[in-house]
């Protein structure tokens, strides 16, 4: 009897993944435990492992599918079992796949662009859709537009009328062949081609096109000459995963929390030796690799300890402090931005919280950090000083209530007596949430902070 293999949760605040990869094919033979696919949560790159043992029957959603956890993904029985009834189930509930549209061509192949199993669709949706011709993929636009052919003319099959490759293929079908020079001279001058020329076979030459119909009286010269090239290459993207779930809690943060920002600079000469120092110690010691950002997260971390109101989390009716400083620092991958959690670093030393640290970014940047080391945040730390930025406006990492930013080294004019000295000092932006404290107490940590790292050997011998 079929079985069906739901997408797993993948971490307690994970709510969908995008499947990545399918590692087993329709037809492939599969085991209790072998990897189905992979997918991506919007934190990390995760692998499904099949639940039945059998024959993959159905894939039930294709690669970029954004599948919810839980939902049915898949269908695993006996070769040959019959699942029309199965698929059907399917397709009357939430899930979302179901059987193919009957009115679907039987023989058309699958492609990239056409999911597995559509949710059955009357054909009179998807021609109104495909007349639009404004709501089609990429491949379809970027293969039309090679081929000079127009999209208002075509009727989606895909996903909600969508028009897909295979619509454009088809529409092809029958059409004259189109010399290389033809098809550049359509492109560049948007001028029609015959359904037969006068080359080899009926293919259509560069002299056989014809002008396009003239442009309106009412328009311009100069907007009809620009028309075949408007508005020129483009690239869709689709927004998922890490991005998706980053733009919806900036817009969320930006709109539920009175964000403040404070901008101050601190003497960078102590700590600057601090890290030669340390980059210099002998090997044995395992203090070379302690970097800037590693000391600066020490400092706030035990600055932290004496100001519970930036250590906290504004929950609407409740500000709750913490005791324990569990520092997030923000990170920049090839997948968008992840602020994974050093858990009780008040109580690390300066070596294990570089241990730490290096864990966790290297787990952020191979796609494998765990869902739930990117949770359980306090106060948070985003880094820009490698770019060379001077100031900017850290948005708080909700519901926390602080988010320190920290700035590139430049030098800066400082009275010594009578004489102007040019001293290195570091920028720094405090962002807090004025819901939960005011701008004198975050004011205070801030100064506590720039005396701190200003003094940082007399902070580490605490």
């Amino acid at each position: 009897m079929a079985e069906i293999v739901v997408m797993p949760k993948a971490g307690n605040s994970v709510e969908s993944c995008i499947i990545l990869e399918w590692t087993k094919s329709e037809g492939d033979t599969v085991n209790t435990g072998d990897v189905l696919c992979e997918a991506e949560t919007d934190k990390a790159t995760v692998t499904v492992e099949s639940t039945a043992s059998g024959v993959l029957l159905k894939q039930l959603f294709q690669v970029d599918d954004d599948v919810p956890v839980m939902q049915p993904m898949a269908i695993i029985g006996e070769a040959g079992e019959d699942i029309s009834g199965l698929l059907a189930e399917l397709g009357s509930g939430d899930a979302g796949a179901a059987a193919p549209s009957e009115e679907a061509p039987a023989a058309s192949a699958p492609s990239n662009d056409t999911p597995a199993a559509a949710p059955a669709a009357s054909a009179a949706p998807a021609a109104a859709a495909g007349e639009a011709g404004g709501f089609a993929s990429p491949r379809a636009r970027n293969l039309a537009a090679a081929k000079a052919v127009a999209l208002d003319k075509i009727a989606g099959t895909g996903p909600d009328g969508r028009i897909i490759e295979r619509d454009v293929m088809t529409a092809l079908e029958g059409q004259a062949p189109l010399t290389p020079a033809a098809m550049e001279e359509l492109i560049r001058t948007g001028k029609t081609a015959p359904s037969q020329g006068t080359g080899l076979g009926g293919r259509v030459l560069k002299s056989d096109l014809t002008d396009a119909p003239a442009a309106p009286a009412a328009a311009s010269a100069g907007a009809a000459a620009f028309t075949a090239d408007f508005p020129g290459e483009l690239e869709e993207i689709k927004v998922k995963g890490v991005r998706k779930v980053t733009a919806s809690r900036m817009l969320e943060s930006l709109t539920q929390t009175a964000q403040l920002t404070m901008n101050t600079s601190a003497d960078a000469t102590r700590i600057m030796a601090m890290r030669k120092r340390l980059k210099n110690s002998p090997e044995s010691m395992g203090l070379q690799g302690i970097t800037i950002n590693d000391l600066v997260m020490m400092v706030t971390a035990r600055t932290l300890k004496d100001f519970p109101e930036m250590n906290a989390h504004w929950l609407g009716d409740k500000i709750v402090q913490y005791k324990s400083i569990h520092l997030g620092c923000a990170v920049d991958t090839p997948r968008g931005l992840m602020v994974p959690v050093i858990r009780y670093a008040d109580a690390l030393s300066l070596k294990e919280l570089g241990t730490e640290s290096k864990r966790l970014f290297g787990k952020c940047l191979e796609g494998q950090i765990d869902p739930e080391e990117l949770s359980g945040g306090t106060f948070t730390i985003t880094n820009l000083g490698a770019m060379g930025i001077e100031s900017f406006t850290p948005v708080l990492n909700k519901p926390e209530v602080g988010i320190l930013g920290v700035c590139t080294v430049q030098p800066k004019p400082v009275m010594a007596g009578d004489e102007v000295k040019f001293v290195p000092h570091m920028g720094l932006s405090l962002t807090f949430d004025h819901q939960a404290t005011d701008g004198a107490p975050a004011g205070r940590f801030l100064k506590a902070l720039v005396a701190n790292l200003e003094n940082i050997d007399l902070v580490l011998a605490l």
